[in-house]
């Protein structure tokens, strides 16, 4: 870990001069790691915006003597709060270093009727916005398009820090099933391939877009890791078999069960079958590659679920059991 006081230099040798960033969701699950890592290797100042600061809590409430100065919480919610455009404008504007969110390829979406698809064609339809401002009126910009980031900190569990008929995502899904030991519930199989990035690697990506605004300039990254290719059934018993190991609890007789798509999702569902980032323009921009096996980071997050959750998923099961 390089220490915030040594001069950074970026790709081609330039000192990287520090910055003050407006981050809208610092306390989620990629924001709040994004902050532990320029706090920790970085000088540059970060405005944090989030409706909670949970994630981030250790680094503002209060901050550190030695992040004084460089990292405030600024508690709103940019739908209805005239105050963001206030902390925007105390950050660096220059257009370069604008980081948005989610390369080139042809676009397909599944049929209107399935409206899931809804959530994609969101995402989509602002690259394109954001992609012909650049070409229309010059607006210089980063697209991360994120492929599976998986860590600590990310979502919630059912019932214990968010809604009990939430759904958070695979990994999140699967870990609330391992701490309540209950079986994997596999939608449709589990047939379905994915990749998977840890979270830590995919940030290093991100500071070397932010540090390197000449080779991140008007390009859109995907953000993952190949090497993590699996379908959603060997993930769930991937995780089985980390998570016996971590917690000490031998794996249910029958760890997984399959259901339809309709019973876990209601109507409406639908999704791609394969979702394989191409790494092309990343390692060519700026040189970055995922280091962490699939196993290694399931280690790190099943711990840290285990650490975290484990007692107050006992709790709340017990509770409910009171109750009924």
């Amino acid at each position: 870990m390089s220490s915030p006081a040594a001069a950074r230099l970026d790709l081609d040798g330039n000192p990287v001069a520090p910055l003050t960033i407006c981050m809208i969701g610092a306390g989620g699950f990629i924001g709040s790691h994004l902050c532990e890592k320029l706090m920790a290797e970085t000088a540059h100042v970060v405005l944090a915006v989030d409706v909670y600061c949970d994630k981030i809590r250790h680094l503002v409430d209060p901050a550190p003597p030695h992040l004084a100065g460089r990292i405030s919480f600024h508690r709103l919610n940019i739908k209805n709060d005239s105050r963001l455009e206030g902390l925007i404008k105390m950050a660096d504007l220059e257009p370069e270093f604008y980081v948005l969110k989610e390369d080139e390829s042809p676009c397909i979406f599944g049929p209107i009727m399935k409206q899931r698809w809804s959530y994609a064609c969101a995402k989509q339809l602002i690259e394109r916005l954001v992609f012909a401002e650049g070409a229309e009126n010059g607006l210089e910009f980063t697209i991360v398009r994120p492929f599976n980031w998986i860590g600590p900190r990310m979502d919630f569990i059912p019932g214990v820090d968010g809604p009990s008929e939430g759904v958070p995502r695979v990994l999140a899904c699967f870990s609330n099933n391992l701490l309540r030991r209950e079986p994997l519930k596999l939608v449709d199989g589990g047939q379905s391939q994915r990749t998977f990035v840890y979270i830590k690697d995919a940030i290093e990506a991100v500071v070397l877009m932010i540090e390197n605004p000449a080779r991140a300039n008007g390009h859109i990254f995907n953000v993952g890791n190949p090497n993590n290719e699996v379908t959603v059934r060997e993930l769930a018993q991937l995780m089985t078999e980390v998570y016996a190991n971590v917690s000490g609890e031998a794996p249910l007789d029958e760890p997984m069960i399959d259901m339809s798509s309709s019973q876990f999702y209601g109507e409406g569902y639908d999704d791609s079958d394969k979702r394989i980032p191409d790494m092309t323009i990343i390692n060519k921009q700026l040189g970055w590659n995922p280091k962490t096996p699939l196993k290694d980071l399931l280690e790190t997050t099943l711990t840290y679920q285990h650490k975290t959750y484990k007692e107050a998923v006992k709790r709340q099961m017990s509770q409910a059991s009171a109750s009924s």
